[in-house]
């Protein structure tokens, strides 16, 4: 493990256990709003890839009816990303809690648990469905080769807005660049893209 590696390590750990004491009151809160606003889980399940393509099962707070992944088929003429992403800026299958929630990224607090296990870390690719690294051509599976994050040089830049290939781009410039300094600088860049949520959706 390099410097690098092991202060980044120390700081993801300690940012994830202050993060997950301030963030219970919002998701108790959240999973009370949730559980009445639609019928299902609080939270969402679903298989991502980390480091090198090792599975791991990623929590999100639900946003979506329990049925969503269901439809998705049903909708995939409709479909507005170009690669193999699914996104819809519209998308039906959105609660109306969890139109709020992805647009405050409340959603994502249940990985903060993720980062302090080591699965994932506060800055890196976001963690990619094996459904669409299947699809992947190989010079993007460059984005695996680190640990993924809780936000990355493409979410600071418009998230959904931004085309596949290029924030494919963006994250195989920051592996391949990657520093404590570049680091501070998205984390900082995080939060005014989470107060406007542009491209949150």
């Amino acid at each position: 493990m390099s410097a690098y590696e092991a202060i980044k390590r120390v700081i993801d750990v300690v940012v994830a256990v202050c993060g997950l004491i301030l963030a219970t009151p919002i998701l108790l809160l959240t999973a009370i709003a949730v559980k009445l606003d639609s019928p299902g889980p609080v939270f969402y399940r679903q298989p991502r890839l980390g480091k090198d393509g090792r599975p791991f099962i990623m929590l999100k707070v639900r946003s979506m009816t329990q049925d969503a992944t269901q439809l998705q088929a049903a909708l995939a003429q409709v479909n507005e990303a170009i690669g193999p992403v699914f996104k819809i800026r519209s998308d039906p299958r959105i609660t109306r809690v969890g139109k709020f929630i992805r647009k405050a990224s409340i959603d994502e607090l249940p990985q903060l648990w993720h980062v302090l296990m080591g699965d994932m870390s506060l800055v890196g690719p976001r963690p990619p469905i094996p459904e669409e690294v299947a699809r992947y051509e190989p010079w993007q599976r460059e984005r695996l080769a680190v640990k993924p994050g809780l936000t990355c040089t493409w979410q600071v830049s418009g998230r959904s807005d931004i085309p596949f290939e290029r924030w494919v781009q963006m994250d195989i410039d920051y592996v391949r660049h990657r520093s404590l300094w570049l680091d501070l600088k998205i984390l900082l860049q995080t939060i005014p893209a989470v107060l406007t949520g542009r491209g949150a959706y």
